[in-house]
């Protein structure tokens, strides 16, 4: 009994030291808390003044004198459009269709013909490959054919073969044996 009441005793002053530190940390941040509110209502004092300040703020021009310099502006577009009146205009039409450029013929050619050079030979390989495809396409359709007319012509072999008496298959024997020896 008596480890229980020392287990409690012990329970109880942790719980009281664990409660003290808990008060004191809760103070701690109570006093932040007021010093933070002190300093955003000084700050809150101190932007309030600013803009009253800049309310009441009045700024004043000084008046600006432009007519010299309406005058100087005035002179120099006047100078200019003597000296333009006053000079002699040498206009001369000349009328060309140029195939070649005058200036840097060079890398006109180099630029133009190389184009051309290239789609020379573009159009060059896809006209071969048109052809080649096309006769490609022939040759296929040739061999389809001649396949479909040697298929005809087994057909009706077996089926002469199969329809008559032995005299005949003898008689067709030896022909096949004739052609496939000429073959040879």
């Amino acid at each position: 009994m008596g480890a229980v009441k020392k287990m409690e005793e012990q329970e109880k002053d942790t719980l009281e030291l664990v409660l003290k530190e808990m008060l004191q940390v809760q103070q701690n941040a109570n006093k932040i808390s007021d010093d933070q509110v002190a300093a955003i209502n000084q700050l809150t004092v101190t932007v309030n003044s600013f803009n009253e300040g800049l309310q009441n703020l009045k700024i004043i021009s000084p008046p600006i004198g432009t007519k010299s310099i309406e005058e100087i502006i005035k002179n120099g577009i006047n100078d200019m459009q003597l000296r333009t009146a006053s000079q002699q205009k040498n206009a001369t039409k000349k009328f060309q269709i140029l195939l070649f450029p005058e200036q840097d013929a060079k890398l006109f050619y180099k630029i133009v013909f190389g184009r051309w050079f290239m789609w020379l030979t573009i159009m060059l390989f896809i006209t071969s490959l048109y052809k080649w495809s096309v006769h490609l396409s022939d040759n296929q359709k040739d061999i389809r054919y001649e396949q479909l007319q040697n298929d005809r012509v087994k057909k009706a072999w077996n089926y002469l073969y199969s329809q008559n008496g032995k005299v005949i298959k003898r008689l067709m024997d030896s022909a096949y044996n004739k052609i496939i020896q000429k073959e040879e």
